[in-house]
């Protein structure tokens, strides 16, 4: 057994095990979240948090110190827990992507301060998007769409034409292109499944009969494996920064998308198409580009 096993299984029973801000495991993580973030933790971090009482921080900091005793010791002088050298975090929470990810929810104003797990805070700053306005009644319909299974007649601007007009879609899922979010969808009137930019929705007019739904969305099912490498044009060393830069194994990287997404995530990349380009400017090449191109459909957005 692991030692996140045997944190689980340690638990009282009347904890729940997940998702509960209130229950033990959770505060757990959070004590691992410092510990591994900020190297030190004392109760009034957990009591203030957690709005619990100081024996009952003191009871998890027991808790988390009884099943992981090489991770943290207590500083007489500062009258802290300190992580020590032989640190090695329990939780997922604690993966650098999710420490990084909270950061950058704060930044853009997406969470509070007070809703994450960091305590001290650098310094931030991120390249903004252009602020996308979404309707709330029409993200909500297509949430309920999606959920209930039903159809959705909607007003939708397209590109390829001067007014909106009325259409019917299926919606089964929402995916994020890096800009913008769409809605995953079976159209009624093209009679197959397309992207529709959830912007792009002026209104939400009435639900309709579902048309195929997720099951039947090839696409949407296939997942298609990116070979990432250095440009191969790159001299030696630039390659190796490359390496470094996209956590590199052996001098690749694979990327799983799925076909719907295909297009957006070689857009993303730069590797959109094979025009040949500067190695300092697309430091990164497609290494299955043949078997990548059989996967590669015309764009399915409206």
């Amino acid at each position: 057994m692991n030692t996140k096993q045997e944190m689980s299984a340690t638990l009282g029973s009347g904890e729940p095990k997940t998702g509960s801000r209130w229950g033990q495991e959770r505060r757990l993580e959070f004590i691992d979240f410092r510990l591994q973030w900020e190297g030190r933790l004392n109760r009034s971090d957990v009591t203030d948090f957690f709005g619990i009482s100081t024996p009952q921080a003191s009871l998890d900091i027991s808790k988390y110190q009884s099943i992981c005793p090489q991770n943290m010791e207590y500083d007489r002088s500062t009258k802290m827990y300190v992580a020590t050298p032989d640190f090695k975090p329990v939780f997922p929470v604690s993966h650098p992507s999710r420490y990084l990810n909270e950061l950058l929810a704060t930044a853009t104003g997406v969470l509070p301060r007070d809703a994450t797990f960091v305590g001290w805070w650098p310094s931030v700053s991120v390249v903004s998007p252009p602020i996308r306005a979404l309707d709330v009644k029409v993200l909500t319909a297509l949430l309920r769409a999606i959920r209930e299974r039903h159809g959705l007649r909607i007003r939708y601007q397209s590109m390829s034409r001067l007014e909106a007009i009325s259409r019917v879609i299926t919606p089964h899922a929402i995916a994020f292109d890096g800009f913008r979010w769409h809605a995953r969808a079976y159209c009624h009137i093209r009679e197959l499944f397309l992207d529709f930019v959830i912007a792009r929705i002026l209104q939400v007019e009435a639900t309709e009969q579902p048309g195929p739904g997720q099951e039947e969305d090839h696409e949407w099912n296939t997942v298609v494996t990116l070979e990432i490498a250095a440009n191969p044009e790159l001299n030696e060393h630039r390659r190796r920064v490359v390496e470094l830069d996209y956590g590199m194994e052996d001098g690749q990287v694979d990327l799983r998308c799925r076909q719907a997404l295909l297009f957006y995530t070689l857009r993303q990349l730069g590797l959109d198409d094979g025009s040949a380009k500067r190695p300092e400017v697309q430091q990164i090449a497609l290494k299955n580009r043949p078997a990548v191109e059989v996967f590669r459909t015309p764009r399915a957005s409206e």
